[in-house]
């Protein structure tokens, strides 16, 4: 028999990918975890998962199911937290995903404000600058650098920022000068490690009208902006990160400035659970009241819904 109960297993080792930490979450042993997955493929008449060492991977099967499942996991969710929960009070857990230059230096210092809002909400804040972490739909809400596929997922523009070229007096004192972007070839440029990089708008030196040797490479934006101020080099930041540092400063204004947007999105299945649009609301307001971003009209929101419009 198919259950919400006999979903919920499914959904933990779906997400996983691994019996012994679905069981660890689901406070059972891998066992009982196993029995239940195999029951449910019995009351389905088809596999659900292949089983490999390298873990537990959904099959076409068990994809189509996924979405569906999520939405019974919402609705349950929703009406427990209707009938356990005081007005305004919002419990359980949030997962946002987010980039880790708007993850660690916009979402983390504020956190503080939401936990003050909703003192019973526990956040999970998972920073990474790939598609994967998107793409396997482990998330909330989620902060991305490219709008992603509608096909499960509302999404709207969160905001707008600018990327320049920043170091520190100690470098550019002991390097040559630089009048225009052509004087970047004699100078040290700190960038992500190209061959991982699968997220377009990342791709900024494509803005630079040569073409340009990158000597430290560095999969995250803190690593860049720690090898800036340290005086290794020079480093692309955005405006979030380079002007707040008093130890850094812009190069090359006039010559270099990119322009990138972050955008917003929620799982269609969870767009009206109180938890999820208050932690939509949360960001929409820390974008709103830091100089370093343009928010587009109506803040993105669905006026109508009040949680992230969009397709």
């Amino acid at each position: 028999m198919v259950t919400a109960d006999s979903l919920r297993f499914f959904l933990h080792v779906a997400r996983s990918g691994r019996l012994n930490e679905a069981a660890r979450v689901l406070g059972v042993d891998h066992t009982t975890v196993g029995r239940r997955i195999t029951a449910l493929e019995k009351s389905f008449g088809y596999r659900l998962f292949d089983r490999a060492p390298q873990g537990w991977r959904l099959t076409e099967a068990g994809t189509r199911l996924l979405p569906r499942a999520e939405a019974v996991e919402a609705a349950v969710t929703a009406a427990l937290e209707s009938h356990d929960a005081a007005p305004d009070a919002l419990t359980g857990t949030v997962r946002i995903v987010a980039p880790d230059g708007f993850g660690a230096f916009v979402i983390t210092p504020h956190l503080v404000d939401l936990r003050r809002r909703h003192p019973d909400l526990d956040v999970e804040l998972v920073t990474a600058t790939e598609h994967g972490s998107v793409s396997a739909r482990h998330f909330d809400v989620a902060v991305t650098l490219e709008r992603p596929s509608p096909r499960y997922l509302r999404s709207s523009e969160l905001a707008s920022y600018d990327l320049r070229l920043y170091a520190i007096d100690g470098y550019l004192a002991a390097s040559p000068p630089l009048r225009d972007l052509s004087d970047l070839r004699a100078h040290t440029l700190i960038s992500y490690v190209d061959v991982l990089l699968d997220v377009a708008p990342l791709r900024f030196l494509s803005a630079l009208p040569h073409r340009q040797h990158v000597a430290i490479q560095t999969n995250n934006i803190t690593g860049h902006w720690i090898a800036a101020r340290s005086g290794l080099g020079i480093a692309p930041l955005p405006t979030y990160i380079g002007d707040t540092d008093t130890s850094l400063r812009s190069v090359l204004d006039d010559g270099f400035t990119v322009h990138r947007t972050y955008w917003l999105a929620v799982p269609r299945d969870l767009a009206r659970m109180g938890r999820v649009t208050a932690v939509a609301e949360f960001l929409r307001d820390v974008v709103a009241t830091n100089r370093h971003f343009t928010v587009p009209k109506h803040g993105g929101r669905d006026p109508q819904r009040g949680v992230p419009g969009g397709r």
